[in-house]
């Protein structure tokens, strides 16, 4: 006998039988091999091909007190996480003390408590907001890692660069969060995390670089710079500069290696030296291993351009 089709909403991701109940779908039509029980109460279409939030959803649906926290709110959020964390796809379940542990599998259970801006709902699931979430990183991350999500959270680009971006929280929500919850496990990291993080880091490699930079005794950068040219006309946004010697640092990442970047690469070099500014790039190979490059390469550059340690 042909199977009767689901309804369209069910079809794309995971959907809890309390879903499945509201839209009139009989227990024997969930029961067919068609569909994945991927936990109790929980199915997923075989061939739905699901991640993400989709993936998810049904967590969040199977009560009205279930919340995604921590790594999997990191993970719909597109949080930047380091290679030990980015493949954990345990689902981190919360509730609100007061509430039943969570409890299934391949769930991580946490009992929280939230003030009712800390929660909300966002692309079909129910989880903590960008700010609660990076303060619940605290307690796993280390500082630096902290820092990168952090950079990811708050980055913007205004109306001079070419694809301008808003920011997915702002840096007084960081603040404001760590205030509400004085006692909260990793908020040490998360107020030291919170004096490096910087608006107009676009990866976290690039966080990475500013860090070294920093933690060797070399000036900060600057994110977010523009150079103009004559006819006021923006030309060039540097992932980092620093403006007082007309240095400009550029972090190619693994999309740089294609022929047509590369010729754009190129001529944004030119246009750099066209407006007597020096371009430093920096490739992955150079932020890793106990003494990165990158130090020693931004060093000389800087001074090449007259720079000293008294400058500092």
């Amino acid at each position: 006998m042909r199977r009767a089709a689901l309804p369209d909403h069910l079809t794309n991701g995971s959907f809890s039988l309390r879903a499945s109940d509201k839209a009139g779908v009989t227990r024997t039509r969930t029961a067919a091999k068609d569909l994945v029980t991927v936990s109790r109460g929980i199915r997923v279409p075989a061939k739905s091909g699901a991640t993400g939030s989709l993936a998810l959803r049904a967590y969040t649906d199977l009560d009205d007190t279930s919340i995604l926290a921590s790594l999997s709110a990191a993970h719909i959020w597109g949080a930047p996480l380091s290679a030990r964390w980015s493949g954990d796809w345990r689902i981190h379940l919360a509730r609100r003390r007061g509430f039943s542990f969570p409890r299934r599998a391949n769930v991580v259970g946490h009992l929280l408590t939230f003030l009712p801006e800390e929660v909300m709902e966002y692309d079909c699931v129910r989880l903590t907001s960008p700010a609660r979430t990076w303060l619940d990183l605290a307690s796993v991350l280390n500082v630096a890692e902290l820092v990168a999500v952090g950079d990811y959270l708050v980055c913007s680009h205004g109306s001079a660069f070419p694809r301008s971006k808003e920011a997915i929280c702002s840096m007084e929500e960081l603040r404001d969060i760590i205030s509400r919850h004085p006692g909260m496990r990793g908020v040490r990291s998360a107020r030291e995390a919170l004096d490096l993080i910087r608006v107009g880091s676009d990866s976290a490699p690039e966080t990475q670089m500013r860090l070294l930079l920093v933690d060797a005794g070399l000036p900060e950068p600057v994110l977010n710079h523009v150079l103009f040219d004559r006819r006021g006309v923006a030309v060039l946004w540097p992932d980092a500069a620093y403006p007082q010697w007309g240095i400009a640092l550029q972090y190619d990442g693994e999309h740089h290696a294609g022929a047509e970047q590369h010729l754009r690469d190129i001529r944004r070099q030119d246009m750099t030296a066209s407006q007597g500014w020096l371009e430093v790039r920096i490739g992955k190979q150079h932020i890793e291993g106990e003494h990165p490059a990158v130090v020693s390469k931004v060093r000389l550059a800087l001074q090449s351009r007259g720079w000293s340690r008294n400058d500092r």
